[in-house]
């Protein structure tokens, strides 16, 4: 095996066992929440104006399958939608008391979780972690680049697969 192979085979593995360790703990306290809407939920906590083609492009599902879920997100209470005075032609979202108190406990358990690995951190440098961040935008722009060239059309949310 090659260092390239290695890199991917350490990051796939990486990811599973962050998947394996978090998933747990995530759906006994979200639960009755498919991921997708939770993070959709975050989505919309952190972004003020947020509307079905931003969530589109984060969550890397189609605009017909955003509207499908902000309509259930809507249905369930925790988002309700708006529109501003000067645009009456777009719709925006933004969470209910109960979206807000799905988005807490979602932003809780992820601090948890960088608390639990933050040893691991203390350990790594800034200039390590910089050459660490350029490479992971970097690789990303060059998937995003394929998934372009290629035509590839994304409709199912990256975090149910």
């Amino acid at each position: 095996m090659d260092k390239e192979e290695q890199v991917l085979m350490s990051f796939k593995n990486l990811l599973n066992k962050l998947i394996l360790l978090n998933k747990t703990k995530m759906e006994e306290s979200l639960k009755g929440y498919k991921p997708s809407e939770v993070h959709c939920i975050e989505y919309i906590g952190k972004h003020v104006d947020s509307n079905v083609t931003k969530l589109a492009e984060f969550s890397y599902m189609t605009r017909g399958a955003i509207s499908k879920m902000t309509k259930k997100l809507i249905k369930k209470g925790l988002i309700e939608s708006y529109q501003k005075p000067d645009n009456k032609k777009e719709i925006y979202f933004r969470l209910t008391e109960q979206g807000k108190i799905i988005y807490k406990i979602h932003e809780e358990l992820h601090k948890e979780f960088r608390e639990r690995d933050k040893a691991v951190f203390e350990q790594i440098t800034e200039e390590q972690l910089d050459m660490m961040i350029h490479f992971a935008e970097k690789y990303s722009r060059h998937l995003e680049a394929e998934i372009k060239k290629q035509g590839i059309k994304i409709n199912q949310n990256k975090f149910d697969e």
